[in-house]
């Protein structure tokens, strides 16, 4: 089975067949964000937690899910302006992922590894369902905001996905597609900021995991641009509904197997 740290795994007999493993979630989690604009952390925290603690996965995911994001964040424009209205949603996020610092690691682990299944298959659950998410009035927007984020924060903290609720909650506010997509841009790249703080602050990510971390951006990069090709010839729907499917099922697996 393939367990343990990123050096626990370069040091096994077999490093060849765990790089290969790491590389190809990689990809496929790029595929998935190249595809859809979103579902990088998703789809390579869910891999990933297959072969190593929740920890050390978010700890390679963050350099790949902060330049991938923030690169859909500065594109186009408009940033200053979805700034100014989310500030407080992206605020609750950094106090949320600082109040749950540490929930991945240590004797949390087998916690986070629950958590991040329940969280796989509510993220599944809310994109096959096609739920339709009522709009926030806003004048709501000033106390709703906060609450989404800390919400998304602990999340983060405990899970290192950071979708739920933070994405209904901004398909909710009616914005334009590409100012949402600006939008998820922001709301990712401050959740990457909040969880790399929450990972150094429990002692999972240093500079040697940082590294690590880099070299996972190629092949989510490569796997990025494979998946804007595909979506040019492909319906969007129907890579989605095999995507959540996937994730569905690999979120229960996850879950049963914290549990047992």
């Amino acid at each position: 089975m393939l367990v343990g740290t990123w050096d626990d795994i370069v040091a096994m007999p077999n490093a060849i067949i765990q790089f290969a493993f790491v590389a190809a979630a990689f990809l496929l989690a790029g595929f998935a964000k190249g595809v859809s604009g979103l579902g990088l952390p998703t789809v390579g925290m869910g891999l990933l937690g297959l072969a190593m603690p929740p920890a050390h996965a978010a700890a390679l995911m963050v350099v790949p899910a902060f330049m991938t994001n923030i690169w859909q964040m500065l594109s186009g424009r408009g940033l200053w302006r979805l700034v100014r209205r989310l500030w407080l949603m992206e605020s609750g996020v950094c106090l949320g992922a600082w109040a749950g610092a540490g929930m991945m690691s240590g004797s949390n682990a087998g916690v986070a590894s629950i958590a991040l299944g329940i969280a796989l298959i509510a993220y599944a659950a809310v994109g096959l369902m096609n739920v339709h998410v009522p709009r926030v009035p806003a004048w709501t927007e000033w106390w709703l905001g906060p609450l989404v984020g800390g919400a998304t924060g602990l999340i983060t903290a405990a899970t290192g996905v950071f979708v739920i609720p933070a994405v209904p909650y901004l398909q909710a506010l009616g914005l334009r597609r590409e100012e949402f997509g600006k939008a998820l841009g922001l709301s990712f790249t401050v959740s990457t900021l909040a969880l790399a703080w929450s990972l150094a602050a429990s002692g999972s990510l240093d500079l040697g995991a940082g590294l690590h971390s880099l070299l996972a951006l190629f092949p989510a990069l490569v796997g990025m641009a494979a998946g804007q090709r595909l979506v040019r010839t492909m319906r969007p729907a129907t890579f989605q509904r095999w995507l959540f499917s996937g994730l569905m099922l690999l979120g229960a697996h996850l879950a049963i197997r914290g549990v047992l």
